[in-house]
């Protein structure tokens, strides 16, 4: 009995000590040299798109593109039970004006037209793409916002939600796609104000360095003013 409770206090000890390691991965990996990050993306993947989607009052169709789902699982025969891969085609949600999911990318086509554009070239894994239909309502420019990782900034060799989320804006046709959070900050959230045509957000910065964001490092705050096309990212202190 003594060593089975000897045991047991072990493997305790080892799956606390575990969960120790994996709550202190760092999100930001700095080069020993420069203190700067790499963007890597998982070639292996198979891609495919959603059907497209077209926000209400706008000319323009979305089409979400990203990996293929598949999870092993278990179906029963009559033979019994045997392994296969469950494959899921379906790679986005759609509310009425945002899109979610961990998308690879977003390509735009005009109503009438067969010509397709990329929101970008660049590895990136977006996973909000927000469509600001009251702003298109009062100013009557058709404006998107994303939420997504574009670099491996811990450098596990993936992009993915573990990186550093960042804020960017664009066009609803895609052009004029433009980065909004500072670089190296992580993006904690954004809120539109409409009475000011106002898009503001919160970002962190590692200020020691140590790859995690937490109490002792430094809050920014900043504003774009959306009233036109000129977006300027402004910073206020409201502490």
């Amino acid at each position: 009995m003594k060593k089975i409770n000897i045991l047991l206090v072990g493997i305790s000890v080892l799956l606390l000590t575990s969960c120790k390691q994996e709550a202190v991965k760092p999100k930001v990996t700095y080069d020993a040299t420069k203190g700067k990050v790499k963007s890597r993306l998982d070639t292996t993947q198979i891609e495919v798109a959603d059907l497209p989607i077209q926000m209400e009052g706008t000319n323009y169709l979305i089409h979400p593109v990203g990996d293929l789902s598949i999870s092993e699982g278990r179906t029963k025969s009559s033979y019994g039970s045997t392994s296969a891969d469950r494959v899921s085609f379906t790679i986005s949600n759609t509310s009425e004006f945002e899109i979610t999911g961990y998308l690879r990318n977003l390509k735009f086509q005009q109503i009438g037209s067969d010509s397709i554009k990329v929101l970008t070239d660049k590895p990136v894994l977006i996973q909000t793409a927000t469509y600001l239909k009251t702003i298109a309502d009062k100013t009557k420019q058709q404006i998107m916002v994303y939420t997504m990782a574009d670099r491996d900034t811990n450098k596990d060799g993936k992009l993915d939600t573990s990186d550093i989320k960042t804020l960017y804006i664009s066009e609803i046709s895609g052009k004029k796609l433009m980065k909004l959070s500072p670089e190296l900050q992580d993006l904690i959230d954004w809120n539109l104000v409409e009475s000011k045509n106002r898009l503001y957000f919160r970002t962190i910065e590692d200020a020691n360095k140590n790859g995690q964001f937490d109490k002792n490092d430094i809050l920014y705050y900043h504003f774009v003013d959306l009233s036109n096309l000129g977006w300027v990212v402004m910073d206020y202190k409201p502490v």
